[in-house]
């Protein structure tokens, strides 16, 4: 594996992609730390920290993540790519169901590049609403507990906000692509992850603290239960990965046909269907979801949603039941909306190809979705099991949530579904140049 990376700066255009990719994710980080105008950083940090502590949590907890703690200090980046993220995922849902954006889309290069277009137009939309809310909240102390996070309140600085909040996305946002033309991996991922890396130094750190070396009496971590941490953390990368890169391949054969002199098809193939076709991207919708009443909360103090964000607490029953139901839901939702197996059966047809012992059409589509109904089920457990063990390490060997993240959850699904993804397309120069890959027996799968 060292001699690939090694390998991997011996190509130039290798090694420009590789230090561009680093260059700009280095501008992004230091971003991160840039305040926005007229904000008390170290109150907010304090607020968000007490959050932490209470094992609560709200949608902003979530946009903290992805920024990579931007979040909790208000930097020009606060918002992160999230409202990207969120318009990305609008579009898609929307292609499925107007039939013009799905026209639209079926018409390659151009009509992808339009549906980019619409995607960023949607994105600072997003970050506009997004960044007038958070303006409004942030000036209220009685939502901080008494915390003054806004040293000059009013107009001036909602607008101040606003344009450095919106303004900070859309500058991330080019990043992505930049990195996504020029670099190497995919730009939007490795923000995001190189967001979520920046934590484990907090972490590292939480956990040296809790650890007391120098004072055994006041442990609150005992070196026992850092093992099992560290063994749960590679078990869990490891069933990551194996669950990201499954696959039931369905068998093609394709009829063989003459067309004057030359015989076209004849050859045999198969359909890839992914185990976990959504991804981190139904933890998202549920996370978001169940968190809106605690976020809710937080600005209308109505004793109902008071009493509801307090049931939906992080660690309870119902949070747990609810959040589990939620993302099988939305396992099942979002492969409805990215896989058509009649589509899929039709293109079969048009070109000659069948699956064996099953009927061409309507036979080959039922049989498609049947197949993908039962895969999607094992996928969308896995993530049940993944998103709720940091809830379970939490609460079973009393660590904090921000060490327990790593162990499982949003990040490590994240961090492991992108580096493979980089390590993929490195491998790809790598044996485009005759060098041997990161593993010398098969390739590296990416999560498409």
């Amino acid at each position: 594996m060292f001699s690939a990376l090694i390998n991997a700066f011996k190509i130039p255009d290798l090694k420009r992609r590789i230090l561009i990719t680093a260059g700009l994710i280095v501008i992004y980080r230091i971003g991160c730390y840039i305040p926005t105008p007229g904000i008390d950083g170290s109150a907010l940090a304090e607020f968000f920290a007490r959050i932490s502590k209470s094992q609560g949590g709200t949608v902003f907890s979530i946009i903290n993540m992805f920024s990579g703690g931007a979040m909790e200090k208000l930097t020009i980046f606060a918002l992160g790519i999230m409202p990207y993220i969120s318009s990305s995922i609008i579009m898609q849902l929307l292609t499925a169901v107007i039939p013009a954006l799905e026209k639209l889309a079926k018409e390659g290069k151009a009509g992808y590049e339009k549906i980019n277009q619409y995607t960023r137009y949607g994105t600072v939309a997003i970050s506009f609403i997004q960044s007038f809310f958070i303006a409004i909240w942030l000036e209220n102390p009685e939502r901080f507990e008494g915390l003054k996070i806004v040293m000059h309140p009013g107009w001036g600085f909602r607008i101040i906000t606003v344009l450095t909040l919106t303004t900070g996305t859309i500058f991330i946002m080019w990043l992505g692509e930049q990195i996504q033309e020029r670099g190497i991996g995919n730009g939007i991922s490795l923000v995001i992850t190189a967001g979520i890396i920046s934590r484990i130094p907090a972490a590292i750190h939480q956990l040296f603290i809790f650890l007391s070396p120098f004072n055994a009496a006041h442990r609150q971590i005992q070196p026992f239960t850092l093992l099992v941490m560290a063994a749960i953390f590679v078990i869990v990368t490891f069933a990551v990965i194996m669950i990201t890169q499954a696959q039931r391949k369905i068998p093609v054969q394709y009829a063989r046909r003459v067309v004057g002199r030359k015989i076209y098809g004849g050859q045999s193939t198969y359909i890839p269907l992914k185990v976990d076709t959504s991804g981190v991207i139904a933890i998202i919708f549920a996370q978001c979801i169940i968190l809106f009443p605690a976020t809710l909360a937080s600005f209308v103090p109505n004793p109902g949603f008071q009493r509801l964000a307090q049931a939906l607490i992080r660690g309870h029953f119902l949070y747990t039941a609810l959040y589990a139901l939620l993302i099988i839901f939305f396992c099942y939702f979002y492969t409805a909306i990215v896989f058509n197996p009649s589509d899929l059966a039709e293109n079969m047809k048009k070109y000659g190809g069948f699956i064996p012992g099953i009927r061409p059409g309507a036979s080959t589509a039922e049989f498609l979705e049947y197949v993908m109904t039962r895969i999607t089920l094992a996928g969308a457990l896995f993530i049940v099991v993944i998103a709720i063990l940091p809830d379970a390490i939490m609460a079973g060997l009393k660590v904090p949530y921000l060490i327990a993240s790593f162990a499982g959850g949003t990040s490590i699904l994240i961090t492991v579904g992108v580096l493979l993804d980089t390590l993929k397309q490195i491998e790809s120069h790598l044996l485009t140049h005759h060098y041997e890959g990161f593993i010398k027996t098969g390739h590296i799968r990416g999560r498409k």
